[in-house]
């Protein structure tokens, strides 16, 4: 009978030797796909970045707000900063003193942001929370069809449409829901504070 040498098996990453085993070949291609990743990363951490600083928040490319864009017209409307009471001015008007701006109409809105529908209305991509649009209801994917008695074609019939509406009062608002159904809702258009 022979006998053999009972032998302990290598360690992981050792070679029977008691060597260390080389390390495996490089992947080439992965460094093209980091270098991809990377330049990816950058371009979007680039255009978001001009579009904030451009003023275009990231939520509102490609849409159409409804409402909100008489916020910037009442907030520059609105009274400045509050300081401590100045000297008593000139009462001799200047010549260069221009009028103040009249305040901006109040006008209402329903806090939602819509595009044109593929067929006829105003489909709703956005809700504000918390907003009129979402007290009564809507969410993403509707189509407004008729606010009050105004039969709405698109999202400029359905601006104009607000726009005409009175802040405070109930509107009736038909909806076809994305799953088909239709609904008559009751919405309370409000104004931007």
């Amino acid at each position: 009978m022979e006998q053999t040498a009972l032998r302990p098996k290598p360690m992981p990453g050792q070679e029977p030797g008691g060597g260390t085993r080389q390390p495996a070949a490089r992947r080439p291609h992965a460094a093209r796909r980091r270098g991809r990743r990377l330049r990816t990363l950058l371009l979007a951490l680039f255009t978001g970045t001009v579009l904030v600083l451009s003023g275009v928040g990231l939520g509102t490319v490609a849409a159409t707000v409804i409402g909100m864009s008489k916020l910037a017209e009442l907030k520059q409307a609105g009274p400045g900063p509050r300081s401590a009471p100045a000297a008593p001015a000139d009462p001799r008007p200047t010549p260069s003193a221009a009028p103040s701006p009249a305040p901006a109409p109040v006008t209402a809105t329903l806090g939602v942001e819509a595009v044109d529908a593929d067929k006829a209305g105003a489909e709703v991509i956005g809700v504000h929370v918390p907003g009129p649009g979402y007290a009564a209801g809507l969410v993403r994917g509707d189509v407004l069809l008729v606010l009050g008695t105004t039969r709405i074609d698109d999202a400029a019939d359905l601006a104009h449409a607000v726009a005409r509406a009175r802040p405070g009062t109930e509107v009736a608002l038909t909806v076809r829901h994305r799953s088909g159904g239709y609904q008559q809702l009751t919405v309370t258009p409000g104004v931007i504070t």
